[in-house]
């Protein structure tokens, strides 16, 4: 019996001591997770176009000398107050971007639990489920590096930024930053572009069309190749926005019935433009719209400019020429090689 109380003694002592052990170290892990914590700042919201030129990423020739484009070149980006921007792009965006905005306090745990077992099971960190909130700090921070840490640091100033900042607020700094394609960055600029508009005066399918481009700007710029996607996200907006009760069904019927009508894209700063939009949207499928954003890339294509340079030369001839005897406006040049 004493032998059977020594051990029983003993084995209650170990446990005492592991337990001791296990909640101490316990404590001083919470201690220095909270001091982590503490000491993350919330990022400079003022520091915007130094951020984008810093990680803009740049589009080449064949020679890697002749700059075709540059990301972030002759940003046009105009802030404005949140009391100047459409209650239509303020709910078409909401809706399709962060449907539980004014419900969430900056971060969603279920969106982030689905996330996490997507990230876990296929060893990736791209699935984000971010909210609104989120994405401001995405854009902020000093790195997309796709790491554990750089996500929970995203999710934590996130709930902070919610606690210091209105709503009004969070959705304004995402509206005057959020890019729409090319160096258009902002609602206010979007809708000078696409519709020669202030962002205050759009109407409510203009609205989600603008809502519509943030997801994918290049797949879904109006001016590229997928015009039939964006009509599709438009009325997909329009349909989430109905359902949240933002709008009524005679609303979502008569803006899906607007003819919207995009002014000309200005091809200012861009060279062989059709052939860049091209190697953009296809870096983007193949990498991602982070990396193109704020990845710091150099990309060396396939072009030769100097020949590039003579097709227009002839393109523009023949195209004004085409235009006095056949009343034709398209034109194009095709590449031929000869033996």
């Amino acid at each position: 019996m004493n032998r059977m109380t020594e051990h029983k003694s003993k084995n209650k002592h170990i446990f005492i001591n592991t337990f001791i052990f296990l909640l101490s170290t316990g404590v001083l892990l919470g201690a220095a997770l909270m001091v982590w914590v503490g000491m993350i700042e919330i990022p400079d919201f003022n520091s915007f176009d130094a951020r984008k030129i810093e990680r803009s990423t740049k589009i080449y020739d064949n020679t890697g000398e002749i700059l075709l484009y540059d990301v972030h070149q002759d940003i046009k980006r105009t802030v404005v107050p949140f009391t100047e921007i459409s209650d239509n792009i303020k709910k078409a965006t909401v809706a399709i971007e962060d449907s539980n905005f004014y419900q969430h306090q900056g971060i969603q745990p279920k969106a982030i639990l689905r996330a996490v077992l997507v990230n876990v099971l296929s060893v990736d960190f791209s699935q984000g489920g971010s909210t609104i909130t989120q994405q401001i700090i995405k854009n902020t921070l000093l790195t997309k590096d796709k790491t554990i840490t750089r996500k929970v640091k995203e999710w934590i100033l996130a709930v902070k930024i919610e606690q210091q900042l209105s709503k009004e607020d969070i959705l304004g700094i995402y509206l005057n930053e959020v890019p729409y394609g090319g160096s258009v960055y902002g609602v206010e600029e979007a809708s000078r572009t696409f519709f020669n508009k202030k962002a205050r005066d759009l109407t409510l399918a203009e609205s989600a069309y603008i809502a519509a481009i943030p997801q994918a700007p290049t797949r879904y710029s109006p001016y590229g190749k997928n015009k039939e996607l964006l009509d599709t996200r438009k009325n997909v907006v329009l349909s989430r926005m109905k359902e949240l009760g933002f709008i009524t069904e005679d609303e979502m019927t008569m803006a899906n019935a607007e003819q919207v009508v995009f002014i000309p894209r200005e091809a200012t700063g861009l060279k062989a433009p059709h052939f860049v939009m091209f190697i953009r949207e296809y870096l983007e499928q193949k990498y991602g719209k982070d990396a193109i954003e704020g990845g710091g890339l150099k990309v060396i294509t396939t072009l030769d400019y100097d020949i590039q340079k003579k097709a227009e030369e002839v393109a523009l001839k023949n195209a004004l020429e085409n235009a006095k005897v056949y009343d034709a406006s398209n034109t194009g040049v095709i590449e031929h090689e000869t033996k």
